[in-house]
């Protein structure tokens, strides 16, 4: 993965805030910590932190699912509690759909990531267990609620998609890579063009596609409308042409 990230001591040496750590609170499945760890790696976060995994850690689960994002993995820390998690952190959010009898701001991933940009200090975004999200004590922990809009029909999100939506609305105010730009052709000259119009027109004329006559000339606009509209470059043109050419002389097989 390439990604022009500034290391933590850069950033702070910029007076950029550090990249959020991610806290997954009692995590279920192996899997789903691996998927998460592949989640965060997509958009430059790296620091992951464990409160008590169902099924301990390391987990040879985690792994296969996280799909390359071992650097995640391998620096995961694990902890006892939601406050031993988030010690060292001045911005603490927690991830929920429901306020759970909390008084606390509630933003969107957005305005979250906005907060963690501008703010100095660590951020930690905390993430419930798989089947039950985040208990009332975990949430009072912090000091934000970070919810999704989402459909109130349907507001089953699993734990990496969650993890994605918070970790790319962060990436935006950072600068990661991005795939190459690809030039593309020029458009055809409007020679080959006409060329191939005409081409066409002179095999539906004698195919007999013009019909009745009244209708030719704006069946033959239309079509010179059709060609026109998507700006061939001149290959898409020679390969066009080429199609014609068989259609109208077939190749003995």
């Amino acid at each position: 993965m390439t990604t022009d990230i500034p290391r933590q001591d850069e950033r702070a040496a910029n007076g950029i805030a550090p990249p959020p750590v991610i806290v997954l609170v009692r995590p279920q499945l192996g899997e789903n910590i691996g998927k998460a760890a592949r989640a965060m790696l997509n958009f430059g976060l790296t620091e992951m932190r464990l409160v008590t995994p169902r099924d301990g850690w390391p987990n040879p689960q985690a792994g296969p699912a996280a799909s390359g994002a071992d650097i995640v993995l391998e620096g995961a820390r694990v902890f006892d509690s939601v406050a031993e998690a988030t010690a060292d952190c001045a911005h603490v959010y927690a991830t929920t759909v429901r306020k759970r009898g909390v008084t606390k701001p509630v933003m969107t991933p957005e305005e979250a990531a906005r907060g963690i940009h501008g703010e100095p200090g660590r951020s930690a975004i905390l993430f419930g267990p798989e089947r039950s999200g985040l208990e009332t004590d975990d949430v009072a922990v912090a000091r934000t609620i970070v919810t999704v809009p989402i459909n109130p029909e349907f507001g089953s999100l699993n734990l990496a998609q969650a993890v994605i939506l918070v970790a790319y609305e962060w990436s935006k105010g950072i600068a990661l890579a991005s795939p190459p730009a690809v030039d593309l052709d020029p458009p055809a000259p409007q020679v080959e063009l006409e060329g191939l119009i005409g081409h066409l027109d002179r095999l539906l004329a004698e195919s007999g596609y013009y019909f009745p006559p009244d209708r030719v000339p704006a069946t033959r606009r239309t079509l010179r409308s059709l060609l026109t509209k998507p700006a061939w470059n001149a290959q898409e043109v020679r390969t066009l042409r080429g199609v014609l050419s068989t259609l109208e002389k077939p190749r003995s097989r």
